[in-house]
Order: C-alpha cells, then structure tokens, then sequence
C-alpha cells in the first residue's frame, strides 16, 4: 500500500497517475478508515473522459502533516521521485513567472498559491540528497518519468542548484506579499 505523508502529496500523486485513457480528471471523492492501527485514504471516482472508475488507496504517515502547500516532514517522499517533484515546480513556476509577467501587480496574489506550491515542491528535491553528499544520487529516480527527467539533465539536482531555486522562488513568493495583498487584507 503507498503511504502518504499529508493529503497533498496524495493528491499529487494522483495527478501524476492519470487513468489508462490519458486524463487525470476524475471528482475525487474522499472518506477514511482505520485498518488496524492505520489510518487509511481512499479515494475515488470515475474518470470523466472515458467512465473507468479510479480508485486510490494510501496509508497515512503518523506524523502530523505540515499545513498546505508542504508534502510532508523532513523525510523524502515514498511515493513520489525527485524528478516528479522537479518537473511540477518548474512547470508551476514557469508557468506563474509567465503570468506574473503579464499580470499588474495589484493582481499577483491571485499567483501566491502556485508559486507556493512550486516553492515546496523545489524543498521535497531537496530531502532526497543523503548527508555529506552534493545531489540527489541516481538511485533516488524511481519512476519512468523521474528516471527520465534526471537523464535529461542530472546537474539540475545538484544541491547548491536546488537550494538556489528554492531561494529564488521564495524571493518571489516574498514579493507577492510585499507588493500585492487582496483587498480584504489591506
């Protein structure tokens, strides 16, 4: 059984499983159950494209999740590789920068929560690089896609890269609150 270390990471992962037609769009319906001492996620729901039901079972970790947008405690990932991780924020921060960009500033607050996500999904990177060593090792890239995305380019999971891109991104994130608070906060 997977285990999850929050309901984001759940989430995530199931976004990076579609169903066997290609989409990923499916109303998740959620419920928990206690099998013996753990805590169970069941997830489920029928795929809007082509009617297959999906159903996603995870063991929920002990500890206490951090709140949103964080995956999980200091401990990397079960169930998702640094390369999955890498290719969702710098797909969201791409894509937030681009609309950052193009948007005025008294508008960018409506982008904090992507680039937050993106902010915490560059920090779980970082959890897979064991102590006294300088990136994330080879054998961390587990899935078809993570294996692949770390071929393509292996120094960008070289740790002084990672801890840079995580200060990047919250510099930004810094400057979307800084500079563009709604209007119910001001």
């Amino acid at each position: 059984m997977l285990t999850a270390r929050s309901s984001s990471e759940a989430h995530l992962y199931m976004d990076l499983h579609p169903c066997a037609c290609g989409s990923g769009d499916f109303e998740r319906r959620h419920r928990l159950e206690q099998h013996g001492n753990d805590l169970v996620a069941v997830y489920e729901g029928v795929c809007r494209k082509c009617g297959e039901n999906r159903r996603f079972v995870f063991r929920m970790a002990e500890e206490i999740p951090p709140p949103p947008p964080a995956f999980g405690g200091p401990e990397p990932s079960q169930i998702i590789d640094p390369g999955e991780f890498a290719e969702v924020a710098f797909r969201i921060s791409e894509s937030a920068g681009v609309r950052l960009l193009n948007t005025p500033e008294s508008e960018h607050h409506k982008l904090r929560g992507a680039v937050a996500y993106s902010v915490a999904a560059f920090e779980e990177i970082l959890k897979f690089i064991p102590p006294g060593q300088d990136a994330v090792p080879a054998e961390a890239f587990t899935s078809e896609r993570g294996r692949a995305c770390y071929q393509r380019d292996p120094g960008k999971f070289a740790r002084d890269l990672l801890e840079m891109n995580v200060t990047d991104a919250q510099a930004v994130l810094d400057d979307i609150d800084e500079v563009s608070l709604p209007r119910d906060a001001q």
